[in-house]
């Protein structure tokens, strides 16, 4: 039997989860919510003719719909915690999209919702599955004793969005939030300790600087450094930069410990392996993951972050991205915008206690 999902928020995330979901097997859109009319059409349009789903003005009448199984929740980062609450008054599985929440608090929330929630709560932190990224996480064993992870984001600005609400911080959690949690979330995968502290430097120096809307100028950054220190020593770096859009490589990789280091990139095809105790490269070509039907705007990792989500529900198995993940990701991120705000190191059991 299918399962049938209901996707909430059909702007440009929602409509690569239904290209997903159009090319898996044993999966049926029912239903699409969203309260901005071009929005719907971009939904019903993007399910191409294979589904025919009912269509909603809101999502608190598609989680009423017996129709639905598992929802994804694809709307803009603010409304999170209102859309899982009703969630959580239901037994349906639920793949949210990233950020978890804009703030420590709702994170908090969710995560002790979920857990007397029935269904799967999966956070879509999708980053893990592209090929060369996952290729490193597989491979971390050749450096030894991590104690550095570098991660270089030079791309373009933020997209548009409905209503332009990605252009302000109270809507997003902040660029370190909306956009950076994916890598928060790889330093804690790749780093075997917890987060202790966090150091950031940024601005909003070049993009957005004349946008106005209703009066009110945007306040999003468009650049920064970050440095994460871990309980165990080792350390974390992300270079952002969004008004680098001739950049060869969207992402750039290092993971170094006291044996070697893993280099990669995003988009890419290898891992650069080398060893301090010799001057030779391995290089280790990536292939695509002959399963992915739909590369997306994240090179097939949507696609197999759904095959894992459907496997969950069908095996009724733990997700393999937890509330957990999600709310730490974040915490990165509101711990680094603290930073900048004040100039000084934060603390994360600081901004964990809110």
């Amino acid at each position: 039997m299918s399962i049938r999902y209901g996707i909430i928020g059909t702007g440009m995330m929602g409509c690569e989860h239904i290209r997903n979901l159009l090319q898996i097997e044993g999966t049926k859109i029912t239903a699409i919510a969203d309260i901005n009319e071009e929005s719907k059409n971009w939904g019903i349009n993007a399910c191409a003719g294979k589904f025919s789903p009912k269509v909603f003005n809101n999502y608190e009448e598609l989680l009423a719909c017996d129709e639905v199984d598992a929802v994804v929740v694809a709307t803009p980062n603010f409304t999170h915690i209102d859309v899982m609450r009703e969630i959580f008054k239901t037994d349906k599985h639920v793949l949210l999209e990233k950020p978890m929440c804009t703030s420590v608090e709702d994170a908090k929330e969710v995560v002790q919702s979920s857990k007397s929630h029935e269904g799967v709560v999966w956070i879509g932190l999708e980053y893990r599955y592209m090929a060369t990224i996952s290729a490193a996480l597989d491979n971390l064993e050749a450096v030894g004793d991590i104690r550095m992870f570098a991660i270089r984001e030079h791309r373009f600005p933020f997209l548009k969005k409905v209503n332009n609400w990605n252009r302000f911080n109270r809507n997003t959690g902040g660029t370190l939030v909306e956009k950076c949690c994916h890598f928060f979330d790889l330093m804690n995968q790749v780093i075997p300790s917890d987060p202790v502290s966090v150091f950031a430097s940024g601005g909003q120096d070049v993009n957005h600087l004349q946008e106005a809307y209703a009066g009110e100028t945007s306040d999003i950054l468009d650049n920064a450094y970050v440095i994460v220190n871990y309980a165990n020593g080792a350390r974390a770096l992300l270079d952002l930069c969004m008004f680098a859009e001739g950049s060869e490589h969207e992402q750039e990789i290092a993971v170094t410990g006291d044996k070697g280091k893993i280099e990669t990139t995003v988009p890419g095809k290898e891992l650069i392996i080398s060893r301090r105790s010799s001057n030779n490269f391995k290089r280790v070509p990536i292939e695509s993951d002959p399963r992915i039907k739909e590369q997306g705007f994240h090179h097939g990792a949507s696609y197999l972050e759904h095959l894992d989500f459907l496997d969950a529900i069908n095996n009724q198995t733990l997700p393999a991205v937890t509330v957990n993940d999600g709310l730490m990701s974040m915490v990165l991120g509101i711990a680094a915008q603290q930073s900048i705000e004040t100039g000084q190191l934060v603390k994360i059991s600081d901004t964990l206690a809110g």
